[in-house]
């Protein structure tokens, strides 16, 4: 049996309002760059007392342990780590998606060539829960890491725990288009991205990492494959 998923891919368009904020006390420069990490050129500089337009957000790169970068007027980036606005938070659109839109299926993970290193969310890079992560990051625009909410996630097998103990999220048997599905049912579990659902054969098509070892993969299996579905915002 071929199942077909019809998947809208809705982008943002980035509100021409900006936030303006300046530079924070712990720098009197910061280097707004063309990509947002460390070693991308520096296309611009900003000073104390310039406003910075922060016009969207993507986790990228973790900077003094802060992940987000900011998307300035000038189309650079600037690591959030100097710049005044709520930290740990997102204060502007995401820069690529936005809800619980999954996007589309494809191989976009950022750090597959650095397998085993610590990725930005403080999961190890090529696991599942750091593809999963991203996942969040990005098509969610919620700013998850291994202590989201306070908890300590771990493991994929100790998610739906974690879940469970955090505020406005919700753990159930039903998936929805752009939840992560979970199990147990090895010694470290297993957590994957929810792409589409069939709910009339109660299929799912999901992407993942690391079932075949430190890959990328998609597959369409039954609702039960997974022990639960985690849903991380109120979409859901």
């Amino acid at each position: 049996m071929h199942l077909v998923f019809n998947v809208a891919l809705a982008f943002i368009t980035v509100a021409s309002v900006a936030h303006g904020y300046q530079l924070n006390d712990l720098s009197t420069y910061a280097n707004c760059r063309a990509e947002p990490n460390t070693t991308s050129a520096v296309t611009k500089q900003y000073r104390t007392g310039d406003r910075i337009d922060v016009r969207c957000q993507v986790s990228s790169q973790r900077v003094f342990d802060y992940a987000i970068w900011d998307k300035t007027q000038d189309n650079c980036y600037v690591t959030d780590y100097y710049i005044d606005t709520a930290k740990a938070q997102y204060v502007a659109p995401y820069c690529l998606y936005h809800g619980s839109n999954p996007g589309p299926m494809v191989d976009d993970y950022r750090y597959k060539d650095q397998c085993d290193d610590v990725d930005p969310w403080n999961y190890y890079i090529c696991q599942c829960v750091s593809f999963v992560a991203q996942r969040i990051n990005e098509r969610q625009h919620i700013y998850f890491t291994n202590r989201f909410k306070g908890q300590e996630w771990g493991n994929a097998n100790t998610w739906a725990v974690a879940a469970r103990n955090s505020p406005n999220v919700t753990v159930n048997l039903v998936p929805k288009r752009g939840c992560v599905a979970q199990h147990s049912r090895s010694a470290l579990g297993h957590v994957a991205w929810v792409h589409a659902v069939d709910y009339q054969n109660k299929m799912v098509a999901i992407e993942q990492y690391n079932v075949v070892p430190h890959k990328y993969s998609r597959d369409v299996v039954p609702w039960d494959a997974f022990d639960y579905y985690i849903h991380l915002d109120e979409c859901h």
